[in-house]
């Protein structure tokens, strides 16, 4: 649905809402033993198998929305949080459009795995919320399928995407969870918190207390110092509520 404001629902916590005070950036985690590592680590790359064999419903709906496409002759897209390449199967890329396509992701063994199964497309280890290796306004796309979330330096990594976004043609495509929702915490439940803690017998809010660590007023508020919103759509019911809506999807400009 086209926006006549820009993210006008920025930066106002949800009513009731038992969450410590947000906004100070970067936020700090607590360290990891080694242990605890190995888990997170282990069950981030478990999911991205789990997510589109068992709850492909919601996973069609990440990846088709972001390949919808404002220009459709870009050349150059940057994927960050690439995973294991997912998404590349929703793609319908140009050879020159393959050879464009940088997929970004901090673990790298995930990257080496899709590096085995992407081989044409560039995957790189690295950290959209540090300076990446790429000139002033390289990508007509860059794509963050849940992503914003996950990012302590969030503010930091939104500057990194406007720079690195063409200011004439280029767009931001993001898609993020309706986290503090009651859909969505309901789907959890029955989810990937059923599945962490049959995997590992340890409570959940162990692996995502420090994984999905920015609520959607604080994306829309980062992002709106940046970029301006084409529009804004929530999935599975297509209204602008978050309690009953599991994700939502953004297109924006750079300003």
């Amino acid at each position: 649905m086209p926006m006549s404001n820009p993210l006008e629902a920025k930066a106002t916590p949800g009513p009731g809402s038992s969450d410590p005070p947000r906004g100070k950036w970067p936020k700090v985690l607590p360290p990891l033993s080694p242990e605890q590592k190995r888990i997170n680590d282990d069950f981030m790359a478990y999911w991205h198998e789990v997510l589109p064999r068992e709850y492909h419903v919601a996973d069609r709906f990440n990846h088709q929305y972001v390949r919808r496409c404002p220009s459709p002759g870009f050349r150059r897209t940057l994927e960050v949080g690439a995973g294991l390449g997912e998404h590349l199967l929703y793609e319908r890329l140009t050879p020159e459009q393959e050879r464009g396509y940088v997929a970004l992701d901090f673990r790298e063994t995930m990257i080496e795995r899709l590096k085995a199964r992407f081989p044409r497309i560039r995957a790189c280890v690295g950290d959209c919320q540090t300076q990446l290796d790429f000139p002033d306004n390289f990508f007509d796309r860059i794509l963050a399928i849940n992503v914003l979330e996950h990012l302590p330096d969030l503010p930091r990594a939104v500057e990194e995407l406007h720079r690195l976004c063409d200011k004439h043609s280029g767009f931001l495509s993001v898609v993020i969870p309706c986290e503090g929702g009651l859909a969505y915490s309901l789907a959890r439940r029955i989810s990937a918190q059923r599945i962490f803690e049959r995997r590992y017998k340890r409570p959940y809010k162990l692996f995502i207390g420090r994984e999905h660590i920015n609520l959607p007023w604080e994306i829309y508020g980062e992002l709106d110092r940046r970029f301006t919103l084409l529009e804004r759509t929530f999935f599975p019911i297509p209204i602008p509520l978050e309690f009953c809506n599991l994700f939502i999807g953004l297109t924006l400009r750079p300003k």
